[in-house]
């Protein structure tokens, strides 16, 4: 047993010995060198190529690593041990996926067989950073042989992305974001929270003329599936979308409704929490394609006026925008605020160009506050004007919260509903409102719709006549002025 010993130590010291003799006969960089000869002959003899595809790309994260995640948790793929399961909040379908340092073997056409690994390292300490890193290196390892090269990298990637994408559109929940206060970043470097989008409100619930709705759902189609389009006439793969009217008639429904209906997620910005033109370009540049981007009430979120009307600016470039309230061009640390060419270029500049398949949509209260130059084509290119309830979509209401078709109310009834709702000018929500509280008692809500339009009918009808009658007593008031003026001037002459 003591001599066993002897001869490792022996064998240790010569081992040793031998090691610091290369070290000091060969420098660092022959050795390095080869290796790397070494490296580059076993790839060259080796059947096998090998692919990473990172989680984050620069500053972006790679579309790609997600495809490639939503692909690998499909039922048809999975064939590993060792899965890691999740359930988001809010979700009723369970995910999983490949778990951390695992792979698995996937097939392609019965012939092509990949080996995917889920590759994560601790990331090393960095002593510099302009934005917050994760604190592990994710991304997955492609293994394939070198024979298959060419369908790997076309055919096999491709079908990846679409599957994904059809994964996404049927099984992922759709998510609402909303933007961070001040564009401040998590730690994936995402200026942008999310909850999961669960709004009900579809084209066939949605309040309005079955006409107005069939050609907004013709448009979204076409733009849907328009991506060779756009690419021939050299156009971005964008729309804006204008909703504008009262107060009540449905606009946050119709944007819900064109979410549902596409399939898209929705991003929420708030124009007030970003402070310059730079934060407004990073937050667009983090969206994600087949998305929709929302400002809502863009004629009060932001002091958004008409440049006709601002004597003071005559230069759209530096027309600059503040919350409501504020009385300077600037905020209080001194920061410049958002200018009209930020928000333009946002909508219909370079930048908005940095994605494909994104829908722009604003709303507003008050068209006429807002500058020409947001309404024209290419930024809003669809106006749709959301107005007070229409008989056609007054029976949607009904068939809605009462389940009444055109059959189930009696014809007297409907007779008296469509002389009176043009003239009622009720909103969608307050009929709604009208037909929830009696929803218990279907005769009594009818009855009590009824009266409610007419209520509002007759009321119309006294401003109306009141409206009128003081335009005539004005111009009668005016009439002996403008005689005494003419009398005098002839006089005069």
């Amino acid at each position: 047993m003591r001599e066993l010993w002897t001869t490792l130590a022996s064998m240790m010291g010569v081992w040793a010995f031998s090691q610091s003799l290369l070290q000091t006969v060969f420098p660092a960089e022959v050795r390095f060198a080869s290796l790397k000869f070494i490296h580059r002959i076993c790839n060259w003899f080796s059947a096998y190529c090998y692919y990473d595809i990172t989680e984050i790309d620069g500053v972006n994260t790679n579309e790609l690593y997600n495809a490639v995640q939503l692909y690998l948790s499909s039922s048809a793929s999975i064939t590993g041990n060792r899965l890691s399961l999740t359930r988001g909040l809010n979700s009723s379908t369970i995910t999983f996926g490949l778990s951390n340092n695992d792979s698995l073997i996937d097939t392609f056409n019965g012939t092509v067989k990949v080996l995917w690994e889920h590759v994560v390292i601790p990331r090393q300490a960095q002593t510099f950073s302009w934005r917050p890193l994760p604190e592990e290196k994710r991304g997955f390892l492609l293994r394939a042989k070198k024979k298959d090269k060419a369908v790997v990298l076309g055919s096999y990637l491709d079908f990846v992305m679409e599957k994904a994408n059809e994964i996404r559109r049927k099984n992922q929940d759709r998510l609402l974001y909303t933007n961070s206060r001040g564009g401040s970043l998590d730690s994936r470097g995402h200026p942008w929270e999310s909850v999961p989008f669960k709004h009900p409100s579809t084209f066939e619930t949605l309040a309005m003329d079955p006409q107005k709705k069939a050609e907004i759902m013709a448009d979204l189609l076409d733009f849907a599936n328009g991506e060779s389009f756009y690419q021939t006439t050299g156009r971005a793969w964008k729309r804006g979308y204008l909703l504008y009217g009262p107060p009540g008639t449905g606009k946050s429904s119709m944007i819900a409704a064109m979410a549902n209906f596409l399939g898209y997620d929705i991003y929420d910005l708030e124009l007030t929490e970003v402070h310059t033109n730079s934060e407004l370009r990073k937050l667009l540049m983090k969206t994600s394609s087949k998305s929709i981007i929302v400002i809502e009430d863009i004629d009060c979120s932001i002091n958004l006026t008409n440049r006709k009307n601002n004597n003071n600016n005559n230069n759209s470039s530096t027309h600059s925008f503040s919350p409501p309230g504020a009385g300077s061009c600037s905020t209080e640390d001194g920061g410049n605020t958002i200018t009209l060419s930020g928000l333009l270029n946002f909508t219909d500049g370079l930048w908005s160009c940095c994605g494909t398949e994104r829908i722009f949509v604003f709303t507003s209260n008050h068209i006429e506050k807002l500058d020409p130059a947001l309404l024209r084509s290419g930024r809003m290119d669809m106006h749709i004007h959301m107005s007070y309830c229409s008989f056609a979509a007054l029976k949607i209401l009904l068939k809605n919260y009462l389940g009444y078709d055109d059959d189930d109310v009696e014809r007297q009834f409907l007779e008296q509903l469509e002389q009176v709702i043009e003239k009622a000018e009720m909103t969608p929500a307050d009929i709604s409102e009208v037909l929830i509280k009696n929803r218990r008692n279907k005769n009594k809500a009818v009855w009590e719709l009824l009266e409610a339009l007419r209520t509002r009918a007759e009321r119309n009808d006294a401003v109306k006549s009141s409206s009128d009658d003081e335009e005539q007593e004005k111009r009668a008031l005016e009439s002996p002025k403008q005689g005494q003026l003419q009398l005098h001037d002839d006089k005069v002459h």
